[in-house]
């Protein structure tokens, strides 16, 4: 039989319990992942120590103490202590416990819903994407194949050497164009699960970008030390995280004014594709670029969707398609200034793609 706490760690709905003075004396997963604040850190301090500009949350907590009343607040919004904005319907019902009168608040994203179907919406865009592209390929490699055959023929049988130059084209064009085909269709071999290091894998992707631009780039970083190990194509995530973060360089107008923040943390009872994980892996890749224009922010994992005249649009639509066969999710929000990349990625090892 479940206990109370278990069952509470158990439920996406973030809880936290507070005495009479508004002190914290329990909280559970979801409200540590919601809050980004850790149980250590919040037992015992003052509600108002939960999340910056509080000044509502806070009224509604007073109010709902000094009248023994059960409170609601629709579309509450609130800052949590490392900047990030979070919209919550926040509930909170006057409970007599052990230790006297105590408050009992409920924490529900208003985004959650949302951010599922999105997913959902984008999941699927994105297979219908892929299998127009697969049918392109196929239409596409077949005729390339025969006219690179053909000018080898030809090659054979001029004369002139200047005119086996034009042949020379036709081949080198050739393979250019199979080699964009087989990159719009994505990484295409098994991948190769072992238990990975995340902040290895960050720390290999800092030191290249760092190598590419003779150490101009600012990179920061803020680890969580206490994440396990994950199951992983190590050499495809690096290919994932590299793509993201020269998409960061490549947006700044000189690499010495790029910076760049790689911060990791732990979520519990995590949704994604319409699976409940016990502990997802989270990457924030964040800089301080121009960000991505509206109307390409829909789009940006497409392929060939790029704000630059010189791009092709691949970089993310191929870190999509690897996070996505680790059964994890990438996901973007962008605004002048901050432009932020998240790869969830689930810890358990059979959620891996491995064919």
């Amino acid at each position: 039989m479940l206990h109370t706490p278990d069952i509470l760690e158990h439920i996406s709905t973030g809880i936290v319990a507070l005495d009479a003075d508004l002190c914290v004396l329990s909280i559970n997963s979801a409200a540590e992942v919601l809050l980004e604040a850790s149980a250590t850190r919040t037992l015992g301090a003052h509600a108002r120590q939960l999340v910056l500009q509080s000044r509502e949350f806070l009224q509604t907590l007073e109010q709902a103490r000094d009248t023994r009343a059960t409170l609601a607040r629709r579309g509450l919004n609130l800052t949590t202590h490392t900047g990030q904005q979070i919209q919550i319907d926040l509930i909170v019902t006057a409970m007599t416990g052990e230790n006297g009168e105590n408050l009992l608040l409920e924490l529900i994203p208003v985004d959650r819903l949302q951010r599922i179907s999105r997913e959902e919406n984008m999941l699927h865009a994105q297979e219908t994407t892929r299998a127009v592209i697969r049918g392109l390929a196929h239409e596409i490699k077949n005729p390339l194949g025969g006219v690179r055959g053909a000018a080898q023929l030809l090659a054979k049988e001029l004369p002139n050497e200047e005119l086996v130059e034009y042949t020379r084209i036709i081949i080198r064009e050739a393979d250019r164009l199979r080699d964009l085909v087989d990159r719009l269709l994505g990484p295409n071999h098994r991948l190769v699960i072992e238990q990975s290091n995340i902040h290895e894998i960050l720390e290999h992707v800092r030191n290249l970008i760092s190598a590419e631009v003779d150490n101009k780039v600012t990179i920061s970083r803020d680890y969580d030390p206490s994440l396990p190990t994950l199951p992983a194509d190590r050499s495809q995530l690096i290919q994932a995280v590299l793509n993201i973060m020269r998409n960061a360089l490549q947006a700044a107008p000189e690499p010495g004014t790029c910076q760049i923040l790689l911060r990791t943390r732990s979520q519990r009872q995590f949704t994604i594709s319409g699976l409940r994980h016990r502990l997802v892996c989270r990457v924030d890749i964040i800089d301080n670029g121009p960000g991505i224009p509206q109307e390409l922010q829909q789009a940006i994992f497409m392929p060939m969707v790029t704000g630059r005249p010189d791009g092709t649009g691949l970089g993310l639509s191929i870190a999509q398609s690897i996070v996505n066969r680790h059964g994890g999710l990438l996901e973007c929000a962008s605004e002048p200034g901050t432009t932020r990349f998240t790869l969830y990625l689930p810890m358990e090892p059979s959620h891996a793609e491995t064919r």
